[in-house]
């Protein structure tokens, strides 16, 4: 999967852009760790019973001169991608991954449309 500049994942309210303002303290801030390649890499859990640690997996990648991203929900192995917003026995994994989006528009890292 390429870097792109905004990502739509299927069936979601939302378009993603990354922000103008963007800034790699930032990303470090909000947790993202520096991979070997130099880019900036989020992983979290998107779990329906809070502690389980079984959910799939919210995957986001920011290349290293911050002009493009991956976004990617995927099953718990990583390989391959899930539709979240499918099924509405999903409604609390679709709340924990606008909330970790939002905390993210509200750091400056993403711009939602």
């Amino acid at each position: 999967m390429a870097f792109v500049t905004e990502k739509h994942l299927e069936d979601s309210q939302y378009t993603y852009k990354l922000s103008p303002s963007i800034k790699k303290y930032t990303l470090m801030d909000t947790t993202f760790i520096k991979n070997r390649l130099g880019n900036y890499e989020l992983t979290r859990i998107l779990e329906s019973v809070p502690n389980s640690g079984d959910g799939p997996l919210l995957k986001i990648i920011v290349n290293s001169d911050l002009t493009g991203f991956k976004l990617s929900i995927t099953d718990k192995s990583g390989l391959k991608n899930m539709n979240i917003f499918k099924s509405e026995d999903n409604k609390m994994i679709q709340e924990k991954f606008y909330f970790q989006m939002n905390a993210l528009v509200d750091r400056g890292v993403f711009v939602k449309d």
